[in-house]
C-alpha cells in the first residue's frame, strides 16, 4: 500500500508537543510579561492566567547525574519540563506564583546562578573548545568560564546601561558567535600548519585538499626518493593561509594547533539589535593575549577594564558599540588602557567602506598615534 508523504516524514518533531502545559493552554494569548526582578520574568494570559520563568546560567558540559537533579527540580515545580537557550542558560518556567522562591533555593544550592535577564551580563556563549574541536586555537568553555566566575555580579544584577553580551569561540570560523557581541573572546591562530609529507602522501586525498583550500593557499608537490620513485604530497603558502582548519578536517598531516603562537584576541562593539544604530559587527580592541590557562588572567584583566568604562559612563539603553561610536576610538583607547598597534589600521583591500575613504583621513588617524 502507498504511503501518503506526511506518513513518511520522519524529521524533527512538532515543539507543540513539548511545551509544558500551561504554555500550550494559553499558546498565542499572552497579553503582557514583566522583568519582576533579575532573572525572573512574569507573563500574563488574557485569561488572567499567569506563568513565571526563572533563569539560572548553566555549564556547557553537564554530567548525567546534575540531568538528573534538574530532572527532579522540574519534576517538582515547572510540570517536568525545563529549557536550554541558545546561550546554555537553563529557564524554568513555573506556574504557581508560590513557587518561584523555592525554586530559586533549590537551583542555587546546586550551584547554578540566578539572572542574566534585563540590563545585566547574558550568560556567555562559546563553542566547544579543547575538548572537542581539532581547529580551536584557545578553549572557549575555559575563558567563559574563568570571565564568567570574575563577572558574576553583572550577571545577578540588573542596573547595567543596557544588556552585555560577551561571546568567546576558540577559532575564527566563530562557532561561539562572536561576530556580533558586546565583547568578543576569539582565538587566533598565527602561523600555517606544517606539513608532514609522511602522512599526506599516504594518509591524504591529495586533489580533495588542494580542492577544499577557500584562499588557495595549498599547492601540489612531488616528492622524488632515493630510489627513482615520486609520491604526492601539498605545500602550504603562508601569506595566503587564514587558519581555517578545513584542510586539517581533511588530513591529519597539517595539524593548525600551535601552543607557541596560539591565542586570544578581543573584540567590542557588535550586536544583532535593529534598534538605534542598527545590528554590528564587532570591532578590534586587543590583537593577541597568549593563552595562559586555566584562568586567562591578561584577558580576565582586559574584559574588566572594558566593561567597568562602559558601565561607568554609557547612557542608558546604550550598548558597548553605541558608547564606543559616541565617545570615539581615542577615547576607548585611552580610557581603558588599551595600546593601539598597527594591527587595528584596517587594509582590507577590497572593503568598499575603505575604497571611499581618502588616504589623507587614513594617513591622520594612523599620525595620530
Amino acid at each position: 500500500m502507498a504511503l501518503a508523504f506526511e506518513d513518511m516524514d520522519f524529521g524533527p518533531p512538532d515543539y507543540k508537543d513539548m511545551l509544558p502545559a500551561t504554555l500550550k493552554d494559553n499558546y498565542g494569548k499572552w497579553k503582557y510579561h514583566e522583568h519582576i526582578k533579575p532573572g525572573v520574568f512574569k507573563h500574563v494570559s488574557e485569561s488572567g492566567k499567569e506563568v513565571y520563568t526563572v533563569r539560572t546560567g548553566g555549564p556547557k558540559f553537564i554530567s548525567s547525574a546534575t540531568i538528573r537533579e534538574m530532572c527532579d527540580v522540574a519534576d517538582k515545580y515547572c510540570e517536568s519540563t525545563l529549557r536550554f537557550t541558545s546561550k546554555h542558560s537553563i529557564e524554568w518556567i513555573i506556574p504557581k506564583k508560590e513557587d518561584v522562591d523555592k525554586l530559586i533555593k533549590e537551583v542555587k544550592k546546586m550551584g547554578l546562578p540566578v539572572g542574566g535577564t534585563g540590563n545585566a551580563m547574558h550568560s556567555i556563549v562559546q563553542c566547544t573548545g579543547w575538548v572537542h574541536c581539532h581547529t580551536a586555537a584557545t578553549d572557549g568553555p575555559g575563558i567563559a568560564k574563568a570571565v564568567s566566575d570574575e563577572l558574576i555580579d553583572y550577571f545577578q544584577r540588573d542596573d547595567l546601561p543596557a544588556r552585555l553580551n560577551i561571546a568567546a569561540s576558540g577559532c575564527l570560523n566563530m562557532c561561539g558567535a562572536v561576530h556580533c557581541s558586546d565583547i568578543a573572546l576569539l582565538g587566533m591562530h598565527r602561523v600555517a600548519p606544517p606539513v608532514d609529507d609522511s602522512i599526506v602522501s599516504t594518509q591524504c586525498e591529495v586533489p580533495s585538499l588542494i580542492a577544499a583550500c577557500p584562499t588557495y593557499a595549498i599547492k601540489p608537490k612531488i616528492i622524488k626518493e632515493d630510489d627513482g620513485t615520486t609520491r604526492k604530497s601539498i605545500a602550504i603558502d603562508a601569506d595566503k593561509c587564514m587558519y581555517c582548519g578545513i584542510c586539517y578536517g581533511l588530513c591529519p598531516g597539517v595539524p593548525l594547533a600551535n601552543a607557541e603562537n596560539d591565542g586570544v584576541s578581543i573584540w567590542v562593539g557588535g550586536k544583532v539589535s535593529g534598534a538605534r544604530g542598527g545590528a554590528a559587527f564587532s570591532r578590534l580592541a586587543i590583537p593577541f593575549i597568549k593563552n595562559n590557562p586555566p584562568r586567562w588572567p591578561e584577558v580576565i584583566d582586559a574584559v574588566k577594564k572594558i566593561v567597568k568604562e562602559w558601565a561607568k559612563d554609557a547612557r542608558q539603553d546604550e550598548r558597548m558599540g553605541e558608547w564606543i561610536d559616541r565617545i570615539g576610538w581615542t577615547a576607548f583607547f585611552e580610557r581603558t588602557g588599551i595600546e593601539f598597534t598597527e594591527k587595528h589600521i584596517d587594509d582590507y583591500i577590497f572593503s568598499v567602506r575603505d575604497m571611499n575613504v581618502g588616504s589623507r583621513m587614513k594617513g591622520s588617524v594612523l599620525k595620530k598615534y
